[in-house]
């Protein structure tokens, strides 16, 4: 039996709100399905270098990636080069941050919006530009991906 990882980041959620207002979370951990965990946020709380350091298990000071204008791929082994050099399917619905800092920098939403291309790290993306695109699309995104290429790590 092969386990899959699904890592979803909910940029800007402070743990007070986690545990306050996500009650279907809540449940899952009442029945002993999920785990919540506080945890001690690296500097800088920006995007980008969270992103990278969440991603890698690098802090920002080490990666370099210290604030949300540093366009270019990263320099750490990530999670993704990890999978993929393991032979697993690798793919994201997220911020086209996380293809320039894994896939090709900078980001051209014509040829990186939606990616399908297995030499790359994040082999299948569906990556988004625009800072009002809905939670809702997003997840329709992710669920795409997941129904249409079962992968290993998203």
């Amino acid at each position: 039996m092969s386990n899959k990882v699904i890592l979803v980041v909910l940029d800007g959620l402070n743990y007070q709100v986690a545990r306050d207002c996500m009650g279907y979370l809540n449940g899952l951990i009442e029945q002993k399905k999920a785990t919540l965990y506080p945890i001690q946020c690296e500097l800088p709380s920006m995007s980008r270098p969270l992103y990278e350091c969440i991603l890698t298990g690098v802090p920002p000071v080490l990666s370099g990636i210290v604030n949300n204008q540093i366009v270019r791929l990263s320099n750490q082994e990530s999670i993704f080069s990890l999978a993929k050099s393991q032979g697993k399917v690798t793919a994201a619905a997220a911020y086209h941050w996380v293809s320039e800092l894994y896939n090709r920098a900078p980001y051209d939403a014509v040829r990186d919006r939606f990616t399908d291309d297995e030499s790359l790290n994040i082999q299948h993306g569906r990556f988004y530009h625009w800072d009002h695109y809905p939670d809702e699309a997003l997840f329709l995104d992710a669920e795409s991906l997941r129904q249409q290429f079962n992968p290993d790590f998203s």
